[in-house]
């Protein structure tokens, strides 16, 4: 017999574990034709028009009529708007906590405002990307000295370099987003000291934003612009200077016990397939209910990838406030692809319809899952600073890491991130733990690969990979690295979220 799964009583469909092939019986339907592994197969009939239900939701309709054992994919499935009941609040819950004197730890730098880092980094910010190049330089050159080795207790110097910062609206949305990006990775508690690097000219101007959060400069944070210091070669040697003088101060940090509550886990989801929402995704879920119990938070984002399960998270909405402005931001996301003539099923994408994902209806109940099961206490703009605990929303594009950046700029200090098809992901300054939803891409791809969740098709049981997953962050929060530290990622992949006309 063939491995599927009927993942509901209600579900119209199944998903192939394995491939099937035609004439091989699966759930006691014989397959008409090739179904890949983690594709869909019809095991009753579906007559034109009729939704398609997976997970016990709708997650299209057909196209014609379908037959059972016949292959269901964007061949023969299509979408269409649709009612879905809000209903906010519905099925909120009191939180179960953990007792104080059973509660986890970690072992984290704390900071003079109390939050703890799980990392402790020097990081080069840009202005605009005009100063990109110059900071890299600053960067590479403290590296290359060999001057870290005399301050273990700094994980590295990053230059994280954008391109944007000039040719916007000074009194736009896109310089807000930039200005909250920037303050939130200036202020996240994995890192122990920052140089902002500026031209001089540009749009977003490092005095006003300093003037917009009350800075000023002192050991920790200092500035520079090209144009006053006199050119790229000064800028540099001023730079490192800077730097070098930071060094003793960030090393001063050590790490301490600090409760598990600490930790705010950023989750992310990319290059998904089928199983995504059958193993890693609802595994992190189960990591989630577990780090909440404690008093933790967990920040949800990618709107376009709820998109067909946001009735899901806004049911389990504690106020009603927080659920309207989830719906709120949903209807901006509707409004801001057809201004740019896209559709929401634009998402998700070609490597994700070869995994097995059809519709961004079925793609967003997969990663949904991620949430877990506890109540929403929060809905956050890009870059926001989170304030709540428990499970919160931040609005971000699906784009990974525009994504994460925003997550880590609102104060993320470890991120999960669950993959089916492979993705290449790393997050200075915050750890990223990556989650294969599959054995195979977790073997072919082991170097990058930090967990398993695979073998939950083999009978590992959700609520043991949860613990599994938790017992891998804190154990990451207190130090451990991840193979994405290990490979080198992070710099590159600070992307905020550009928005509007780039002038």
């Amino acid at each position: 017999m063939t491995r599927a799964l009927r993942l509901t009583d209600a579900d119209n469909i199944i998903v192939a574990i394995e491939a099937i092939s035609p004439g091989e019986i699966a759930s006691g339907i014989s397959a008409a034709q090739r179904v890949p592994r983690g594709h869909k197969m019809a095991i009753e009939p579906i007559v034109r028009d009729a939704a398609i239900v997976k997970y016990g939701q709708v997650i299209g309709f057909a196209r014609d009529d379908i037959a059972p054992g016949d292959w269901v994919h964007e061949h023969n499935v299509y979408l269409h708007a649709f009612d879905r009941d809000y209903d906010f609040g519905r099925d909120a819950r009191p939180t179960a906590y953990v007792a104080q004197d059973k509660r986890r730890s970690f072992r984290g730098f704390k900071r003079a405002n109390g939050k703890y880092g799980t990392r402790n980094y020097i990081a080069i910010l840009t202005s605009v990307n005009c100063s990109a190049s110059a900071s890299r330089f600053i960067a590479d050159q403290v590296t290359r000295s060999g001057v870290l080795d005399d301050y273990p207790n700094v994980d590295g110097v990053i230059s994280l370099v954008h391109g944007t910062g000039c040719g916007l609206d000074v009194d736009g949305e896109a310089y807000e987003l930039l200005k909250r990006t920037q303050w939130g990775f200036a202020t996240n508690p994995n890192i122990g000291g920052v140089l902002m690097v500026g031209l001089g000219c540009e749009a977003f101007q490092i005095p006003r934003w300093m003037n917009s959060y009350g800075i000023k400069e002192d050991a920790t944070f200092r500035t520079l612009t090209i144009q006053e210091v006199g050119g790229t070669r000064k800028t540099v040697e001023a730079g490192v200077k800077a730097v070098l003088e930071m060094l003793p101060v960030a090393n001063a940090a050590t790490r301490s016990e600090a409760p598990a509550s600490e930790l705010i886990l950023a989750l992310q989801c990319g290059g998904s397939d089928g199983y995504s929402g059958i193993t890693a995704n609802p595994a992190l879920g189960m990591a989630v209910d577990l780090l909440v119990a404690e008093g933790g938070t967990a920040i949800l984002s990618e709107t376009p990838e709820i998109y067909g399960a946001e009735h899901l998270l806004m049911r389990r909405a504690e106020q009603a406030a927080i659920g309207e402005k989830l719906a709120g931001r949903i209807r901006w996301w509707e409004e801001y692809t057809a201004r740019h003539n896209m559709e929401m099923n634009n998402n998700p994408s070609p490597g994700n319809k070869a995994g097995g994902l059809t519709t961004i209806l079925e793609k967003s109940l997969g990663a949904a899952a991620k949430g877990g099961s506890t109540n929403l206490t929060g809905v956050f703009d890009y870059a926001e600073a989170v304030d709540a605990r428990g499970l919160v929303f931040m609005d971000t594009p699906g784009y990974d890491p525009v994504s994460a950046t925003g997550q880590v700029a609102g104060g993320a200090n470890i991120l999960c991130f669950t993959t089916g098809r492979g993705s290449a992901f790393g997050c200075k300054p915050t750890p990223s733990i990556k989650l294969a939803s599959n054995s195979y891409i977790y073997g072919q791809m082991n170097e990058d690969m930090d967990i398993n969740c695979g073998d939950i098709l083999d009978g590992v049981s959700l609520a043991d990979k949860g613990e599994e997953i938790l017992q891998r962050v804190l154990a990451v929060a207190s130090g451990e690295r991840t193979k994405s530290e290990a490979l080198g990622y992070g710099d590159s992949e600070f992307v905020p979220w550009q928005v509007g006309a780039t002038m």
